[in-house]
């Protein structure tokens, strides 16, 4: 669900590549041979660095601090949580705009698949992507989703959490997000970069 660091993690690549990153939370299965070529490396690309977040010490560490209710749905509030402090890190920057408005003519453009079909509209009109900056907003696009899962809703039930370990959190992200780029950096395995549209 974390949008904006996954494409910010993306940007260097075509507009295939990108758009696979965006869409890749939708796509099930390990057959990517419907795909477009670049498509298909940006879903594995975002699923690289979502096996890498998941398994980082600090990752294992927030989640333990999470109240054990909320635990299995955690995952979800944190990779939106992870694009709050990215957007606030980034939001007078110049560059995150242009990324944003890349991406949202690109998901409105094409369409996005199963789950991901019913939020990418309210994701580009509302242009959730700069309103992660706002924490208020954060949170209830995090309980938002929770009402898409059947059940009770946990993660609108994590949000006072959330606000409680805001601090600990925001420290979190600034380990984890330049250990991250790092270790991209030393395995990058981007799309070809001629053009944005992948010719």
């Amino acid at each position: 669900m974390n949008f904006l660091a996954h494409a910010w993690l993306a940007r260097e690549g075509s507009d295939d590549f990108l758009y696979g990153n965006l869409i890749a939370d939708g796509v099930k299965g390990g057959d990517l041979s419907a795909w477009p070529a670049a498509t298909a490396l940006g879903i594995r690309h975002h699923r690289r660095v979502d096996a890498w977040v998941d398994g980082h010490p600090c990752t294992r560490a927030v989640l333990r601090r999470v109240p054990s209710p909320q635990r299995r749905v955690a995952g979800i509030a944190l990779d939106i949580v992870w694009d709050h402090f990215l957007s606030l890190e980034h939001q007078t920057d110049h560059r995150q705009q242009a990324l944003i408005e890349r991406c949202y003519q690109l998901l409105s453009e094409r369409s996005a698949p199963n789950r991901l079909a019913g939020m990418v509209g309210p994701l580009v009109s509302h242009d959730w992507l700069s309103r992660y900056a706002d924490f208020t907003f954060t949170c209830q696009a995090i309980a938002g989703v929770g009402r898409r899962l059947s059940g009770p809703n946990r993660l609108a039930e994590l949000v006072p959490w959330l606000h409680d370990d805001y601090a600990r959190l925001q420290d979190d992200f600034e380990v984890l997000w330049p250990a991250l780029y790092a270790a991209l950096g030393a395995q990058r395995d981007l799309a070809p970069q001629t053009s944005r549209d992948g010719n």
